[in-house]
């Protein structure tokens, strides 16, 4: 069972912290191999969504207000536990996650920066691609854009 649950930083128990931390550290550095600076102080102004079984975060991402990453708020750091892929949490997390966006920050575009790889994932759900191909960290990536919601 999954537990879903959306806090803001300052609400993040410190064991919260330091498994979401470890999770985008064990995939982000570790599995596709980038040394960046994953602590990129915008979390303190984000609200951070993620799927919990047992104490571990299972999916997760940060929703990114206007202006810190793009000029539209944002979801980014979209990860899932590769404990637990393929069993359909990076869809219903998305899913999930573009509804709090539009909560959150109103009823306005949504910008991502997503791997090149995962866009007809992102397309599914309802973003289009709004750049060329880019490289970040030695990966390609893309900027898309959701504007799926209703005024």
């Amino acid at each position: 069972m999954i537990e879903w649950k959306c806090k803001k930083f300052e609400e993040l128990s410190v064991h919260e912290l330091y498994a979401i931390m470890r999770l985008r550290s064990e995939v982000f550095v570790l599995e596709q191999n980038c040394a960046y600076l994953d602590a990129d102080n915008k979390d303190q102004e984000c609200w951070h969504f993620a799927g919990w079984h047992n104490n571990s975060p299972v999916a997760y991402v940060r929703l990114v207000p206007a202006g810190r990453s793009f000029k539209e708020p944002s979801i980014g750091r979209v990860v899932t536990s590769p404990a637990h892929r393929k069993g359909g949490h990076g869809r219903v997390l998305m899913q999930k996650a573009i509804e709090l966006c539009l909560e959150k920050f109103g009823r306005q575009p949504i910008r991502i920066g997503a791997q090149l790889y995962l866009k007809n994932f992102y397309e599914s759900l309802g973003f289009v691609q709004d750049s060329n191909m880019y490289l970040e960290d030695n990966i390609e990536h893309i900027e898309m854009v959701y504007t799926g919601f209703k005024q």
